[in-house]
C-alpha cells in the first residue's frame, strides 16, 4: 500500500516550507529514514526522511514550491504500483520529448527567495522527468511555466510577505542569448533587497517583456525562454543593453568547465582574447541547446566529476572569491557544495597566498633585494590595485538610491546629535579568552564583543523607554515599545543593511551571538527576507569592525536612537587602586557613541542611558 509523505511540523512558529531540492526521483528506491528532499524555511534548512522503504511513486510538490505543514510531498510504495500508475521511468524520455514545455518550473532559486505556490498537481511531463540523469527533480507544472510552443514564461516570484512588486534594475542577458538552468537572467530591486532572478530552464532568451527601471508586480511575466531563435522583443533587448549595460555574452563556461576557462585565461591574458573566448563557447553551447530543446541543464558541480547541485548563490560566491569549484569537496548531501565550503576554500587560498608572500619577502630580504629598510622586519607595502569603477560613471543601483534617500530623510526629519562615553571592557576580554573555545564548540559560533554590547543595550532600553520609542509629530503622539527589536548594521557589497533581531531583550548572550552571526551571514549572501529588514526599535552598529575608534551614526527612522561601538584597543589608563592609589595599567578600552533624536530624548536622558550601558559592561556578571 502506498504511503503519503507529508511535511512535518518544523517548529512552533513554522507553518510552511519551500522545497529546495529533491534528493530522489520518481522510480528511485528508498530505505526507511533515507532523506527524500531538502526543505527550507525562514529559520532553517532541513532534510525530510522517508517513513517507509519502497519506491518513489509520485512527487506532489516541485522544487521551489511552498507547502504548508501537513501537505503531501510525495508517495512511496511498491514498485508494482509505480508500473501500474504509468509514471515510471520507462516513459520519461518519451514524455520529455513530447512535452518539453510542461517540464519547466518557476525560477528555482530557493536559497535566495521564496517562490509562489505551483498548481495542486505536477504536470505529467514534469513527473516523468524525475528519472533524469541529474538525480534530482527538475520539473513540474510551476506557475512560471508558459506552456505551449512559445517557450517558458519567467514570472516575478514572491520576494517576501510584505513585497508585492519589484523594479528591474539590470538585464544580465539579451534576446538571442543562450542561458543555462539557474543562470541569472536579471536583477530585481525592492525597497528591502536586490536579488537575481534565475532561468528555470536551459534554452534561448526569446523575448524580454519588461524594460529596465520598469516596476512590475509579483506574477508578471519578465521574459520568455525557448528552444529556438528569438521570436520577438529585439527592441526591448536593444533598449535594455543601452540603458543598463547588459552582458552581451552568455556564460555557459562558468557551469560547464571552469578549469578549462581558467587555463584559457592563463594562456590568453589579453583583453581581446578573453572577449573572444566566451563567444566561441557560446556558439557551441547554443548548438547543443538547439539539439535538445529546453532540456534542463545538468545540475553538476562546476568542473570536477561530482554531480552535486550547485546553486547560483554558490557559483556567484565562488566567482567573487576566485575559487575553482572543481577543487572544492562538498559537505552537503550527495557531495553538494555549500556556501561555507566555498568560504573555507577561499580562506585556505588566502592563507596559502599570505604564507607564500611572507616566504618570498623573507627570501628577498636575505638576498638584499628587498625594498624595506634593513632591520625593519616588514615587507614593503603592496602596490595599490585600482578599483574596478575607477574613472567610470555608472548608474546608481536602486538599493543605493533607497539608502541615500533614507539617510538624507533621517537628517531632515529629526534633530540628531551624538554623545560618547569610554568603557573599560577588560573583564569581558578576559572572559572571552577563557571561554571562546568552549563557547564555539558548544554554540557553533564565535564569541565576539557584539553580543555583550547588544545585551547591555537591550537591558538598558527596558529602563530607558525614551530610547526605545518613536515619535509622530503630525499626530503629536509618542509610542513607547514593550519589546526590544534590535536592528544590527551589516556591511554588504551592495550597501549597508539593517536586519532585525526580534525580541532581542529576551535573549541570552549565546542566543544573541547566534542570531547576530546568522543574520549577518544571510544578509551578506543575499538570503535575508524582506520581513527581517523591518520592525526594529533600536539599532546597534559596529563602527569599529574596520578599526574606527568612534563615529557619529545616523538614526534609522522611525527610531530615535542608534548605538555605535568603536574598536576595542589596549591603552594605558589611570586607575584608582584602593591599596596603591593612582596607578597606570594597560586596559582594553572602547568608545560607545549614541546618536539620539533630541525631539524626544534630552541630553541628560542620553547620558543616563550610556552610563547604564557602561556600568553593565564594566561590572556585569556575564553568563556565557
Amino acid at each position: 500500500m502506498a504511503t503519503e509523505v507529508e511535511l512535518p511540523a518544523l517548529g512552533e512558529s513554522v507553518t510552511e516550507g519551500t522545497v529546495s531540492r529533491w534528493l530522489k526521483s520518481v522510480g528511485d528506491t528508498v530505505e526507511v529514514d533515507e532523506p527524500l528532499l531538502e526543505v527550507s524555511t525562514d529559520k532553517v534548512d532541513t532534510e525530510i526522511p522517508s517513513p517507509v522503504a519502497g519506491t518513489v511513486l509520485s512527487i506532489n510538490a516541485e522544487e521551489d514550491e511552498t507547502v504548508e505543514v501537513g501537505d503531501v510531498l510525495c508517495t512511496v510504495g511498491d514498485e508494482s504500483e509505480a508500473e501500474g500508475g504509468g509514471s515510471g521511468g520507462d516513459d520519461s524520455d518519451e514524455g520529455a520529448d513530447e512535452e518539453p514545455e510542461e517540464e519547466t518550473a518557476e525560477a528555482p532559486d530557493a536559497e535566495e527567495e521564496p517562490e509562489q505556490d505551483g498548481p495542486d498537481e505536477p504536470a505529467e511531463g514534469g513527473a516523468d522527468n524525475q528519472s533524469s540523469d541529474s538525480g534530482s527533480s527538475s520539473g513540474g507544472g510551476g506557475g512560471g511555466g508558459g506552456g505551449g510552443g512559445g517557450g517558458t514564461e519567467v514570472e516575478l516570484p514572491a520576494l517576501g510577505e510584505s513585497v508585492t512588486e519589484g523594479t528591474v534594475s539590470r538585464w544580465l542577458k539579451s534576446v538571442g542569448d543562450t542561458v543555462e538552468m539557474d543562470e541569472p537572467l536579471l536583477e530585481v530591486s525592492t525597497d528591502k533587497v536586490d536579488t537575481e532572478i534565475p532561468s528555470p530552464v536551459a534554452g534561448t532568451l526569446q523575448e524580454i517583456r519588461v524594460e529596465e527601471d520598469e516596476t512590475i508586480e509579483v506574477g508578471d511575466v519578465l521574459c520568455v525562454i525557448g528552444d529556438g531563435s528569438a521570436s520577438g522583443g529585439g527592441d526591448a533587448a536593444a533598449d535594455s543593453d543601452s540603458a543598463g549595460g547588459s552582458a552581451d555574452e552568455p556564460e555557459p563556461e562558468e557551469v560547464e568547465d571552469p578549469v578549462e576557462e581558467k587555463q584559457a585565461e592563463e594562456k590568453a591574458p589579453e583583453p581581446t582574447k578573453e572577449e573572444e573566448k566566451p563567444s566561441q563557447d557560446a556558439g557551441s553551447a547554443k548548438a547543443s541547446d538547439d539539439a535538445a530543446p529546453n532540456k534542463p541543464a545538468s545540475r553538476a558541480t562546476e568542473g570536477g566529476d561530482s554531480d552535486a547541485y550547485v546553486t547560483p548563490l554558490v557559483r556567484k560566491l565562488a566567482k567573487q572569491h576566485d575559487v575553482d569549484l572543481s577543487s572544492v569537496e562538498g559537505s552537503g548531501v550527495g557531495g553538494r557544495i555549500r556556501k561555507q565550503d566555498v568560504l573555507d576554500a577561499a580562506k585556505a587560498k588566502s592563507s596559502g597566498a599570505a604564507e607564500s608572500g611572507a616566504a618570498e619577502s623573507g627570501a628577498a630580504r636575505e638576498s638584499g633585494s628587498g625594498s624595506a629598510p634593513s632591520g625593519s622586519g616588514k615587507p614593503a607595502p603592496a602596490a595599490p590595485k585600482p578599483a574596478d569603477v575607477r574613472g567610470k560613471t555608472e548608474k546608481m543601483s536602486r538599493l543605493r538610491k533607497v539608502i541615500a534617500e533614507r539617510m538624507h530623510q533621517s537628517l531632515q526629519v529629526s534633530a540628531q546629535l551624538t554623545t560618547v562615553v569610554e568603557v573599560d571592557v577588560t573583564a569581558i576580554a578576559r572572559l572571552r579568552d577563557r571561554e571562546k573555545a568552549d563557547f564555539q564548540r558548544r554554540e557553533g559560533v564565535k564569541l565576539s564583543f557584539m553580543p555583550f554590547f547588544a545585551k547591555a543595550a537591550t537591558d538598558a532600553l527596558k529602563e530607558h523607554a525614551s530610547l526605545n520609542a518613536s515619535i509622530d509629530m503630525e499626530s503629536g503622539e509618542i509610542t513607547y515599545y514593550d519589546h526590544e527589536n534590535l536592528a544590527i548594521a551589516v556591511d554588504t557589497e551592495k550597501g549597508l543593511l539593517t536586519p532585525v533581531i526580534k525580541e532581542a531583550g529576551d535573549l541570552s548572550i549565546a542566543g544573541l551571538a547566534k542570531k547576530i552571526a546568522d543574520l549577518a551571514e544571510r544578509t551578506r549572501t543575499n538570503k535575508v527576507g524582506p520581513d527581517e529588514l523591518s520592525g526594529g526599535t533600536f539599532t546597534l552598529t559596529n563602527t569599529g569592525s574596520r578599526g574606527a575608534l568612534f563615529d557619529t551614526p545616523i538614526i534609522n527612522q522611525p527610531q530615535v536612537g542608534i548605538l555605535g561601538t568603536g574598536s576595542v584597543v589596549k591603552r594605558a589608563v589611570v586607575m584608582d587602586d584602593p591599596n596603591l592609589g593612582e596607578t597606570i595599567a594597560v586596559r582594553q578600552m572602547v568608545y560607545l557613541a549614541l546618536t539620539y533624536d533630541h525631539r524626544l530624548v534630552d541630553g541628560a536622558d542620553a547620558a543616563r542611558f550610556l552610563s547604564d550601558v557602561k556600568e553593565r559592561l564594566e561590572h556585569g556578571n556575564w553568563d556565557v
